[in-house]
């Protein structure tokens, strides 16, 4: 077929298609798996160099013209299609305000969003898993022996029934206890079997403990963070922590205090304070000359042996790890005294602390309201 009849009838439909589905159809008709453009640019492979030389920028400059063509009618579409809305909508805008919708972000939801906004600048991603576990993702791949207390059903809700295992690396070990997920690690877990390092992410989400009082709850929040690569320090953590801190509380005076401490799946592990200052006898995060200390992480590098249970080579690739719960940073940040309130559902709690839809956590405008 003639390429300039072929460009002359194409560029014609494109220019009468009346709507967006007819001109899809002129797409398909051209450039889809089997138009007639990309048939000719199939053409070319056959050619000897001469030809090729002579037809391959002749077919190239058709594509690109019904390309173009194509983008150009569909903008010229929807800005007809969004004229023709506009003239057909109203807006009644004698409705009083209170008939408006009204309703504000869990101070969670908010403090959650700022977490994702605040790891996403330092690289990392979301990871997710389910909360219903086997007993091999929430303790032995992270070297919790039998004997240690979180396995006690006073600390963990168990069901009664077991499962065999997802994966089919695990089949060897038989029917698992199943319980509710006492921790977000179990999401470190299976995105190191599931994804080759380098790795950095944080899992936030619902873990549950039994545990009840005015600062602990059967059912809170968490977030975890993971980082594995080649020549993963102690240095690298502590400036991770700094930063993150500095940022969520929007102080430059923050100071942390890294103690030595013991988790199963670290070692070395540390258990990570941050300065307060006394403010009318409210504790405020911050200050450079700090009057107290309080705890809000526990963090440490990964254990060799959890690295060798999914599979990675302890002498290749190292890593830190760090938990906190979420719902007591919203604590500390916005000045709540009991974690209770979270989830009593009460709508004047909620008005006096919850946050607009609007406020949108950005680094740039301030991750806080």
């Amino acid at each position: 077929m003639d390429i300039e009849s072929l460009q002359s009838d194409l560029l014609g439909a494109i220019d009468a298609a009346s709507d967006a589905a007819s001109l899809e159809a002129i797409r398909v008709r051209a450039l889809g798996k089997s138009g007639e453009v990309t048939g000719l640019l199939k053409t070319l492979g056959a050619m000897l160099p001469e030809q090729r030389q002579a037809e391959g920028p002749r077919i190239h400059g058709l594509r690109e013209a019904v390309t173009s063509a194509i983008a150009e009618r569909k903008a010229a579409l929807e800005g007809a299609a969004l004229e023709a809305r506009l003239a057909s909508e109203t807006l009644d805008l004698s409705l009083p305000v209170s008939a408006g919708p009204s309703g504000s972000i869990h101070p969670v939801s908010q403090v959650m969003d700022e977490l994702a906004e605040i790891f996403a600048d330092l690289g990392f991603t979301v990871a997710t898993g389910p909360e219903i576990e086997d007993d091999w993702h929430n303790f032995t791949a992270l070297n919790i022996p039998e004997t240690h207390p979180a396995r006690a059903m006073h600390d963990t809700f168990y069901f009664d029934r077991t499962d065999a295992p997802a994966d089919d690396q695990s089949a060897s070990r038989g029917a698992q206890k199943m319980l509710l997920r006492t921790h977000t690690s179990p999401v470190q877990i299976r995105t190191m079997k599931e994804t080759p390092p380098p790795l950095r992410i944080i899992a936030p989400g619902r873990v549950y403990r039994s545990d009840s009082d005015a600062t602990h709850t059967p059912m809170f929040h968490q977030v975890e963070g993971l980082v594995i690569d080649k020549g993963i320090t102690l240095g690298h953590l502590k400036w991770t922590l700094e930063t993150f801190v500095k940022a969520f509380f929007e102080r430059d005076d923050i100071v942390l205090r890294l103690r030595p401490s013991y988790f199963p799946f670290t070692e070395p592990s540390m258990e990570v304070d941050v300065g307060y200052t006394l403010d009318k006898g409210r504790r405020v995060v911050g200050g450079a000359q700090p009057d107290g200390w309080m705890e809000i992480l526990g963090s440490g590098m990964v254990h060799r042996n959890v690295l060798r249970a999914c599979g990675i080579d302890p002498e290749e690739w190292q890593g830190f790890a760090f938990g906190c719960g979420i719902d007591r940073l919203a604590m500390l940040k916005y000045g709540m005294d009991d974690l209770r309130a979270f989830f009593d559902g009460d709508l004047r709690w909620l008005r006096h602390y919850g946050f607009a839809a609007l406020d949108v956590p950005t680094l740039s405008g301030g991750v806080g309201a």
